[in-house]
């Protein structure tokens, strides 16, 4: 399915509501929740720095399981549900989250990965619940101010909603946006992401274009590097976090629902280049096995998942 296609089916569904998230305030406290792993915040450490999992929105997809995976077999969806139950809802339903990484680093700099669904009147709010990150944001003690990087894994409508205000004012005034530069420029002359979050940023000199694997920071023998990832999208690229002996990959689009977890050649409708995106998929999840990393996931009902463990 092309760009275009996608965004048509996607901007012309009628999303059958899970409801929105409780708004921040009404987690206990003003502090950081580490709740269980279904919870609107919570985090893990990975050496120096502390990832904090930040679900912006939740709903049900606008179309059914079986037609966005449709080569999974009942086999494969009951491995999934054992994986992951929440993505099921009654019947056919896909139930998803929509979930934001920040990083906090020594010194109080925040990076964060992937920007959610946004405001209301962002293009991803037309067919997902708006969301609530900033509440979460100051609930976890995370100043917008002292976000200095945003990594978007790619350039899709409930990755990137609260980079810029519906005004395309950047959310984020002090922060280096980094995108893979195949991504921009992959982009069609009238992409409504283009109007929407590339023209702003390239206004103020935020945009940061990159090409292939680098390195975005580091402390304390601890690091933040992009990985390229293609297939869901062409210049689609994950997060590593690593230091002291632990990993963490964060997979934006990778994987989008546990079917494609417990069987990475399963496709999903909506992936750029199938073939490539399964391939990607195979090669970061055994990865994963053989060097202990976790995965941490925009779309899976639980946020950290360690394929490694039985």
């Amino acid at each position: 399915m092309t760009g275009v296609q996608r965004r048509t089916f996607l901007w012309g569904a009628v999303a059958a509501g899970a409801g929105a998230l409780l708004p921040a305030t009404a987690l206990p406290g003003a502090a950081l929740a580490e709740a269980s792993p279904g919870g609107a915040i919570t985090s893990r450490s990975v050496g120096a720095f502390d990832v904090v999992a930040l679900r912006d929105s939740t709903d049900t997809f606008p179309a059914t399981r079986t037609e966005m995976f449709p080569d999974a077999t009942d086999a494969d969806w009951r491995r999934a549900r054992r994986a992951d139950p929440g993505a099921f809802g009654p019947g056919l339903a896909w139930k998803l989250d929509f979930r934001c990484y920040a990083v906090r680093r020594p010194g109080g700099r925040i990076a964060l990965v992937d920007a959610g669904v946004g405001p209301a009147g962002s293009p991803g709010s037309t067919w997902a619940a708006p969301g609530v990150l900033p509440d979460l944001l100051a609930a976890a003690h995370l100043d917008v101010a002292d976000v200095d990087l945003v990594v978007l894994t790619h350039v899709h409508e409930d990755h990137m909603g609260w980079s810029v205000s519906t005004d395309g004012v950047p959310t984020f005034p002090n922060a280096r946006y980094v995108v893979q530069r195949t991504e921009v420029a992959r982009l069609a002359e009238n992409s409504p992401m283009r109007d929407y979050l590339i023209v702003p940023l390239q206004r103020t000199g935020q945009l940061h274009e990159i090409s292939g694997e680098v390195r975005l920071a580091g402390a304390r023998g601890s690091r933040l590097t992009a990985i390229p990832t293609p297939g869901h999208t062409v210049g689609h690229q994950s997060v590593l976090v690593d230091g002291h002996g632990r990993r963490m990959m964060i997979t934006g689009d990778v994987l989008v629902h546990a079917v494609q977890l417990v069987n990475p050649d399963v496709r999903y409708a909506l992936e750029a280049d199938q073939a490539v995106a399964a391939e990607t998929r195979r090669t970061l999840l055994a990865d994963a096995r053989r060097r202990r990393t976790t995965l941490a996931t925009a779309h899976l009902t639980s946020p950290f998942t360690d394929p490694y463990r039985p």
